[in-house]
């Protein structure tokens, strides 16, 4: 017979006070540390350039607001200078592995043969497997749950467009951060244009966060899935072929397998 698919088990989720305190313990290891230090400093200068930008510091405005000799523009500048520090942490610190990824990528668009384009794919998939979820990979879901549901509802892999954005998104990020370290640093304040820096800051900003975006949203469905395989089926399954030019890849097609006893 034909085994039932509502018998899989759901795993419980976590309140929001477990959900608190493991970000306190989190907060509390080296990394997690470093990381809210940065956030917190962003956030802060951030927001110091905003109230400036803006003229909440009357004060500061002597002779006049926009003259270059003004507290206010020379607080502008420190503030603008490190928040370019700042990003370069990101921008230059990921730099190998971003450099890295596209290389990959590289090999999986344009690769010769059909050999080295499989190859690069799975080493990519394998890099971003905290959020990429390849066909047939079924280790996201309960043991009961692959059990039960047939192989064609499993394997609903990441749509591959998704790749292309999270790699080419981080390293423009890199690449808007290097144009926008080389206006301020090579450029005084009396002689760079004002446009360089808001454009490259916010060109920078969003590829980013795009990138940031997708990995977050396709990471929550791919959690979501492991607490409710039917969730995988809410977004179509990947076309067929992954090789540019017509050859088939890894995304094949799997017909139910009815199970019966």
């Amino acid at each position: 017979m034909t085994v039932p698919n509502n018998t899989a088990e759901t795993i419980p989720k976590a309140s929001w006070q477990e959900k608190a305190h493991a970000f306190i313990r989190w907060m509390c290891t080296p990394l997690g540390a470093c990381i809210t230090i940065y956030g917190l400093n962003v956030v802060a200068w951030g927001g110091m350039l905003f109230l400036l930008m803006c003229n909440a510091a009357p004060a500061m405005c002597h002779p006049s607001c926009d003259s270059l000799d003004s507290s206010r523009r020379i607080w502008i500048e420190i503030d603008s200078q490190i928040l370019n520090a700042l990003f370069c942490v990101t921008g230059f610190g990921l730099a190998p592995w971003r450099i890295r990824d596209l290389y990959q990528w590289f090999f999986w668009r344009l690769g010769w043969s059909e050999a080295s384009r499989r190859k690069g794919f799975t080493r990519l998939a394998e890099i971003h497997k905290n959020w990429f979820l390849k066909a047939q990979e079924l280790s996201v879901l309960p043991i009961n749950t692959q059990e039960n549901y047939p192989a064609a509802e499993q394997a609903t892999p990441t749509p591959l467009w998704k790749m292309d954005v999270v790699v080419w998104g981080n390293i423009l990020n890199t690449v808007f951060q290097i144009c926008l370290a080389v206006c301020m640093w090579a450029m005084n304040r009396f002689d760079r244009p004002s446009w360089t820096t808001g454009l490259f800051v916010g060109l920078a900003c969003v590829v980013a966060g795009v990138a940031g975006i997708v990995m977050w949203l396709e990471k929550k469905r791919v959690k979501k899935a492991s607490e409710h395989p039917g969730a995988l089926l809410l977004i179509p399954r990947a076309a067929e072929p992954i090789i540019p030019g017509g050859r088939s890849g890894d995304y094949t097609s799997i017909k139910p397998d009815l199970r019966e006893h």
